[in-house]
C-alpha cells in the first residue's frame, strides 16, 4: 500500500471521519485487520476558523503548506486536506509539493459527470457555497450548478459555524437541511452536492429525497484508491 498525508484538525470531527472512511473502505478489499499507512498532522483550528481578511488566509496557506512539505518528508505519496473550505488555498498547498494533492472537488466532478447529473445544488460553508475556488472545479467537469441562495447560505453557515463543528446536531439542523434540500428539488435540482464534512451529522446520505454527493465520502473513496494503487 502506499503511505498517504492527511493535513487534518479543520475540525476534528471531520478529521476522525476520514481517519475511519479510509480505514473501512481499505478493510472492504484487504480484509477486517488491515491498516492503510496514514500520515495525520493536526493543526490548531483556532488557526484557521472563519477566516476573513487576506493576511489570515495568506497564514493559513503557509501553514498547510509547511504541514504538508513534512506530511511528504515524511514518506507520504500523496496528501489530502481534510475540509472543503480549506482547498481555498490548494494550489498554495500544492505548489510547495511535489506528490499530488488530491483536490476533493476534483474527485466530487468527475463522479457527477460520469453519472451524467445534468443540475446540482451545493451546499455547505458560505465560502465554498458562493465563491469561485470550489465551483469553477465542478463547472470544469460540466457539472450545471444552481445559483447560490443567500438566506440559505446564511443559514448553513450560522449551523456549521456554531453548531457542527463543535459536534452539536440538533433536531432543528436536521430539519433546517431537509427544507433547504426539499425546496431545492421543487427548484429543479437533480442532486445535491454536500460539501462539508460535518453536514453528515444532520442529513441521511443514503435516504433522501435527492441524491446526495458526499464530497467527504468521494474524497475519501479517491484515497482509498491512491492507496491501493500500485506505482
Amino acid at each position: 500500500m502506499r503511505k498517504l498525508g492527511l493535513i487534518g484538525g479543520m475540525s476534528w470531527i471531520s478529521t476522525q471521519t476520514y481517519y475511519r472512511q479510509i480505514n473501512r473502505l481499505v478493510q472492504k478489499q484487504l480484509g477486517p485487520v488491515a491498516s492503510p499507512p496514514l500520515l495525520l498532522e493536526t493543526l490548531d483550528f483556532r488557526d484557521h476558523y472563519d477566516l476573513r481578511e487576506d493576511a489570515q488566509w495568506e497564514r493559513s496557506a503557509k501553514e498547510l503548506s509547511e504541514t504538508a512539505k513534512r506530511l511528504e518528508d515524511g514518506g507520504s505519496t500523496a496528501i489530502l486536506i481534510t475540509s472543503n473550505v480549506m482547498h481555498k488555498v490548494y494550489e498554495d498547498v500544492a505548489a510547495a509539493v511535489s506528490v499530488p494533492v488530491i483536490h476533493i472537488a476534483d474527485c466530487v466532478g468527475k463522479k457527477m459527470a460520469a453519472d451524467k447529473i445534468e443540475r446540482a445544488t451545493l451546499l455547505g460553508k458560505k465560502s465554498v457555497m458562493t465563491e469561485g475556488f470550489f465551483r469553477k472545479m465542478l463547472v470544469a467537469h460540466g457539472v450545471d450548478l444552481m445559483p447560490p441562495d443567500a438566506k440559505a447560505a446564511e443559514q448553513l453557515d450560522r449551523i456549521i459555524t456554531a453548531e457542527l463543528k463543535l459536534g452539536k446536531a440538533t433536531r432543528d439542523a436536521e430539519r433546517a437541511l431537509k427544507t433547504i434540500i426539499t425546496v431545492n428539488e421543487q427548484q429543479g435540482a437533480k442532486a445535491i452536492i454536500l460539501a462539508c464534512t460535518e453536514l453528515e451529522q444532520v442529513v441521511d446520505i443514503d435516504a433522501n429525497v435527492l441524491p446526495i454527493y458526499d464530497t467527504t465520502r468521494i474524497h475519501c473513496e479517491a484515497a482509498a484508491d491512491w492507496i491501493l494503487t500500485e506505482d
